[in-house]
């Protein structure tokens, strides 16, 4: 269930990033690789938000939280932007096209990294346990 949360919100900052990197790319005239990062931050500030409030509410955060999702944002970033370079330099695809590519990839690495790593669930803790070994062992 908590993949699926995680497409739904991934649809929503999907939609989002396709939105502001087409303005931006064909309103205003954005260089793509730039209007890509900015829709990209925006997109993951949106699945963030969701994701800590929804797809992943069991995990109680700590400080470094948002730490940790911007280390993870900021690798998605950069493969994203690196794919997109390369669909588009090396294998001639349509920049829109490109960007799609790049994202699917990105949300599925960034999915595993952020439940792993950001939105992680510790286990409750056992009384005694830490420090303790079964009776009988030394």
């Amino acid at each position: 269930m908590q993949f699926v949360k995680f497409g739904i919100v991934g649809v929503s900052n999907t939609v989002l990033t396709l939105l502001v990197y087409i303005l931006l790319l064909k309103v205003f005239g954005v260089w793509y690789l730039a209007a890509s990062a900015i829709g990209f931050a925006l997109g993951a500030t949106n699945g963030f938000l969701w994701n800590r409030r929804w797809t992943f509410r069991e995990h109680v955060g700590d400080s470094l939280t948002p730490v940790r999702w911007g280390i993870v944002q900021t690798c998605g970033l950069g493969i994203n932007e690196l794919l997109l370079f390369l669909l588009v330099h090396d294998a001639h695809l349509d920049k829109l096209l490109a960007q799609v590519g790049a994202t699917a990839v990105v949300t599925v690495s960034t999915f595993f990294a952020n439940r792993a790593w950001t939105f992680r669930v510790h286990p409750p803790a056992v009384a005694g346990a830490a420090g303790s070994s079964p009776a009988g062992e030394r």
